[in-house]
């Protein structure tokens, strides 16, 4: 019988987000009689929330690479490339598979130039439209995705809509046959679980709130893409218009660059004190259950998990129609679509929300069914193993038959944990094919 297929999974950095929960769960959760997976991570920025606990506690051990991170730097660029370079070198990974920009530029050339077989990147989302970079930046970073995709033996992004916005007819970065759409795979079960009761009383005690005011809650990176200001602006035309003395308030999960720049805001649009600003959050089953909506207004979106988990959580969601977001909510049938940038019609789909109590349960519970059906952690891990499957086929890579099929979606997997290849006295890599 063949070893195991050995894989080297890259990506910039693990901070708070959908990414690095994606590859902590393949790197988790592939069938180890199939495929070894070695974490590959450069480290996160100081305004950045670290996700390094998420990859610890389900037994994943990272293989840190300090020059690799979302920064631009020719000299760093060149230090991570010549360590990946040397890191497939020596242990020969069949499969080089790359997550996010900056890891996807320099692990991809890295792996062609130590002529790994099968290189595979996948695009969260995309860094080439939605206001990312100023235009001539955009351009560029757009011709060297032309080109890296030329050397991939597959492309892959999370949404039948994202794959349409990346390939000939959109952007223009490969042909369309060329993208393989994997969803995101969560933990979702977790949300779906928690005595959501007993949480709104914990949650809204430690606020100071009580049941009868409003909140409106965003999650996510403290970014301009993510444009908290459309959540302030709809916030304070909501509070206007309010009819009963409960007006609504938001809670802020998140934090990031921007977060003294936003206060500021809140506070000339005259609801600064209506603001909840709770930073980083690991306990967000606990903390959903206690809001009455979900807003989302960013400029542009993969698929953000902060609507997937709030489905799970039966909890209504008011969402700019922008990237991979219609999709996820069933084009307005798992919840409320506003025209992006438009702060009445956010304002209006939250009104709905907070005005209609009781929420539509059947609504919900369709959202909840959808979320755990569609993008569960069993189901990303069958698609991909799949995937691997036919490309080391279809570059005469020996794959054994499986042992243990997919994984189990409650977060129960066996070790992924690789020693760092640097580290005199840890044992090699097991694995390489």
């Amino acid at each position: 019988m063949s070893p195991p297929v050995l894989v080297h999974r890259v990506i910039a950095r693990l901070n708070v987000g959908g990414p690095a929960m994606h590859v902590v769960h393949l790197a988790a959760g592939l069938d180890p009689a199939r495929f070894r997976t070695r974490l590959i991570a450069g480290r996160i920025t100081a305004d950045e929330g670290d996700m390094g606990y998420y990859a610890r506690e389900r037994g994943v051990e990272v293989t840190e690479i300090p020059a690799m991170s979302r920064l631009l730097s020719p000299l760093a660029d060149l230090r991570t490339f010549l360590r990946l370079y040397r890191l497939f070198r020596r242990e020969r990974p069949a499969i080089v598979h790359t997550h996010t920009a900056k890891a996807g530029t320099v692990g991809r050339l890295a792996a062609l130039a130590a002529r790994v077989p099968v290189r595979v990147h996948t695009f969260h989302g995309h860094v080439l439209g939605g206001g990312y970079f100023p235009p001539a930046k955009t351009r560029l970073f757009l011709a060297i995705e032309r080109l890296l995709a030329r050397v991939s033996s597959k492309l892959i992004v999370l949404s039948e809509r994202q794959a349409d916005e990346m390939a000939e007819g959109g952007l223009g970065v490969a042909a369309r046959e060329r993208f393989a759409v994997i969803p995101l795979g969560l933990e979702l079960e977790r949300f779906a679980a928690v005595d959501a009761a007993a949480a709104r009383r914990r949650f809204r005690a430690s606020l100071g709130a009580d049941d009868t005011t409003p909140l409106v809650g965003i999650v996510g990176r403290l970014v301009p893409v993510k444009n908290h200001e459309l959540a302030l602006d709809a916030l304070a035309a909501l509070r206007a218009a309010w009819p009963g003395d409960r007006p609504p308030e938001l809670v802020v999960v998140g934090a990031g660059e921007r977060e003294a720049e936003l206060r500021v805001a809140a506070a000339d649009r005259g609801v600064g004190e209506a603001v909840h600003w709770l930073g980083w959050r690991d306990d967000l089953p606990e903390v959903l259950p206690g809001l009455d909506a979900l807003v989302l207004t960013s400029f542009d979106e993969g698929t953000p998990v902060a609507v997937l988990e709030a489905m799970a959580a039966r909890l209504p969601v008011v969402a700019t129609a922008v990237g991979g977001v219609p999709e996820i909510l069933g084009e307005g049938r798992f919840g409320r679509l506003a025209r992006p940038g438009d702060a009445a019609d956010v304002a209006a789909g939250l009104r709905e929300v907070l005005q209609g109590r009781p929420p539509d349960a059947a609504r919900l519970d369709a959202a909840r069914d959808e979320a755990l059906g569609r993008y569960s952690v069993a189901r990303l891990v069958a698609d991909m193993e799949a995937l691997y499957t036919e490309l080391c086929h279809g570059a005469g890579v020996a794959v054994p038959a499986g042992g243990r099929r997919g994984a189990d979606p409650g977060g129960e997997f066996p070790s992924g944990r690789r020693p760092d290849p640097e580290t005199p006295d840890g044992p090699p890599p097991t694995g390489a094919p």
